[in-house]
């Protein structure tokens, strides 16, 4: 039994052992556990408890006593404040080898599973400046009244002024500093989360780094933004260096919520899109769109995808969660048809003018819930659902319910693909996909034939992971 009891405030000497899926140091005390943030493997700090329970507590750095081997200077001088680059202060090859190991640890531990034919994640060359989005709140200071915009601070909605992120495009800098400018010089205030008020929620901006295309839309608590054209006067004035602003727009979104983007998009130059390629294939992107932020790392994880599913041009391939129907596209190059569902009606247009755009001719795209598709045995009265040979999956990062896991396995196709957002959620789903069918059940069951990882998020704790399983 431990003799001493940790207290708020105390300070102790602590080796960092691990680090959780949060990117928050591991270490012991005396057997008391403690998360340390900004802390990376291999470091002997001073922390100073700042929340103490009976066996484990939080801490934070007060002093490096001895730095790892692993820790490096972190390139953004707010890393540590920003809820985004958890992860900057260590080095991109032990980032690497954290994610490889996070993946593993969460199929082991939350799905049970043993001897995983694990890949060598894929990582990036150049880990800096791949976001081609980013949505920026904007807000007062408490302190002077200024307005900022940037990122909100680590677990809370308190905004650190940042305008160059080291993870997005630099002109993204311009863009802001344009905005809050425009916004002082005519009083339009920020939006206040407290009390509802004020106009200028987020600036989102968008870019093809193919095409050069940017898109710079303002969320908005009103109908209309005072000034509107003189802000795009400026906007089109900025120096772009052979890029070039393509569209500028307005998104209403009037209600009480976190939800960035609310439902009415309003042009106020240009098309209310740009357009930007995968691959060879060119894609329409709105504000609403999802669109993978990492261009450079979404080829690779759409051709690893692609290559799982083994396909030779004689398969029916079902692609849920479809999105605007990018993996789609690179599975119908190798299928003999190619079936994508989403539930948002918007991104299922997108979806089909994009196969126009492209000239693909073997793809199909339905606006509808996946597992309710699947359930009910048709698409629509026209197109009833025949069983496919191949199911890729990429849902959001709750994963699938389990009615949809459920179906896929009375579907019985041979191989399904998962590509994940969160590996947590991918092996809880991986457990009931290969879980051992009871006796007379006609429901398949699966195994694990492959895994890969790909960082598409350097610098954060977030990993994407493809997985094949086939049947046992």
């Amino acid at each position: 039994m431990r003799d001493h009891l940790y207290r708020k405030n105390e300070i102790v000497r602590v080796t960092i052992e691990d680090m959780t899926g949060d990117g928050e140091g591991i270490g012991h005390v005396d057997g008391y556990t403690l998360f340390v943030k900004d802390a990376v493997i291999g470091d002997e700090i001073r922390a100073r408890i700042t929340k103490a329970k009976k066996n484990y507590g939080y801490a934070r750095i007060e002093e490096v006593l001895v730095s790892s081997d692993a820790r490096v200077p972190a390139r953004c001088p707010k890393a540590r404040s920003c809820g985004g680059c958890r992860l900057q202060e260590l080095d991109y090859a032990e980032q690497l080898k954290f994610k490889e190991s996070l993946v593993r640890r969460n199929l082991e531990r939350i799905g049970g599973f043993s001897d995983i034919p694990m890949e060598p994640i894929i990582g990036m060359e150049e880990p800096w400046r791949y976001r081609n989005k980013a949505q920026y709140p904007v807000g007062y200071s408490k302190k002077d009244g200024r307005i900022l915009a940037g990122y909100y601070a680590g677990r809370t909605h308190s905004i650190i002024d940042i305008r160059d992120c080291a993870l997005s495009p630099s002109e993204n800098a311009d863009i802001l500093d344009t905005v809050v400018r425009f916004a002082g010089e005519f009083g339009i205030p920020p939006y206040d989360e407290e009390n509802g008020q004020g106009i200028i929620r987020h600036v989102l901006v968008r870019e093809g780094f193919i095409s050069g295309e940017i898109l710079v839309c303002l969320v908005i608590n009103a109908d209309t933004l005072p000034q509107a054209e003189n802000l795009v006067d400026r906007l089109l004035a900025l120096p772009m260096e052979g890029k070039c602003i393509k569209s500028v727009c307005l998104n209403i979104n009037m209600k009480r919520t976190n939800v960035i983007l609310g439902e009415r998009t309003v042009r106020l130059f240009g098309d209310p899109w740009i357009t930007d390629y995968l691959g060879e294939y060119s894609f329409r992107i709105s504000p609403q769109s999802f669109y993978q932020v990492n261009p450079v790392q979404t080829v690779k994880l759409y051709e690893t995808a692609v290559s799982f599913a083994e396909l030779t041009g004689r398969e029916t391939v079902f692609d849920l969660f479809c999105g605007i129907g990018t993996i789609s596209h690179f599975l119908a190059a190798k299928a003999k048809e190619v079936c994508g569902v989403e539930i948002v009606p918007q991104a299922i247009e997108d979806a089909k003018a994009n196969a126009e755009r492209n000239g693909i001719g073997n793809v199909k795209f339905f606006a509808a819930a996946a597992e309710d598709v699947a359930e009910r045995g048709y698409f629509d009265r026209e197109n009833p659902l025949v069983r496919p040979d191949v199911i890729v999956l990429d849902p959001p990062r709750k994963g699938c319910e389990e009615s949809l896991l459920k179906t896929i396995r009375k579907l019985g196709p041979d191989r399904v693909v998962y590509v994940s957002c969160d590996s947590a959620t991918l092996a809880r789903d991986l457990k009931i996909l290969c879980m051992k069918s009871e006796d007379g059940s006609q429901e398949a069951s699966y195994e694990i034939r492959r895994v890969r990882p790909c960082d598409m998020f350097p610098h954060s704790t977030h990993v994407e992971t493809v997985c094949l399983l086939t049947h046992t």
